[in-house]
């Protein structure tokens, strides 16, 4: 397994840590903070809008953008670098179409509970991996949104976490998502939802 699946955390390659907007910025506890505010300013921001689809490519980006555009100039940019974790960049769009379609589909079929189809999406878009950074905190916020707009769910508790998981908090999220890896959701199902 790699440091990077093990610690969940993606090292940015030189040319994305250069698209850092504010320049005093020397620490990742400084830089966790800086987007942490600019996530509870796009949360603020859902609270009054009402997005079209959730579903979708440009709103995927969009939140990310809303997310991160004071922090990163990249921001609702797909990553232009392979990870060791995450689809190869060319297949970022079709990945996350595919995910989008599958999960409409999912959701009219019936084909799980709801809390199982926002357990799948929530994985399979962590999985996809589509920007430099910022991805499991994307995939948490538009899991919880998929639930309250289109499944009509409460969101996640997401096992009590709030922003960057750190630790235990943090080892049983990324246990439940490798769990996920091979096919298992149940880890996943109890965690999101364990105060």
């Amino acid at each position: 397994m790699s440091e990077t699946r093990t610690t969940g955390a993606t090292p940015l390659d030189p040319d994305e840590a250069e698209g850092l907007i504010p320049t005093h910025v020397t620490t990742r506890e400084e830089l966790n903070r800086l987007e942490q505010e600019n996530i509870v300013e796009a949360m603020q921001g859902l609270n009054t809008s009402r997005p079209k689809s959730i579903l979708d490519e440009a709103f995927i980006r969009k939140l990310h953008r809303q997310m991160f555009g004071r922090v990163w100039k990249w921001a609702g940019k797909f990553r232009t670098s392979d990870k060791n974790i995450g689809v190869p960049k060319a297949h970022i769009g079709v990945e996350l179409h595919k995910l989008c379609e599958d999960t409409k589909a999912q959701i009219e079929h019936k084909s799980y509970p709801p809390d199982e189809i926002a357990c799948r999406f929530h994985h399979r878009l962590v999985w996809i991996h589509p920007f430099p950074n910022g991805n499991g905190r994307h995939a948490r916020l538009l899991t919880d949104l998929l639930l309250e707009k289109v499944l009509h769910r409460p969101p996640f508790t997401w096992g009590g976490m709030s922003g960057v998981p750190q630790g235990e908090v943090r080892v049983a999220y990324l246990d439940a998502l490798r769990a996920a890896d091979k096919g298992d959701y149940g880890k996943l199902t109890e965690f999101v939802r364990r105060p």
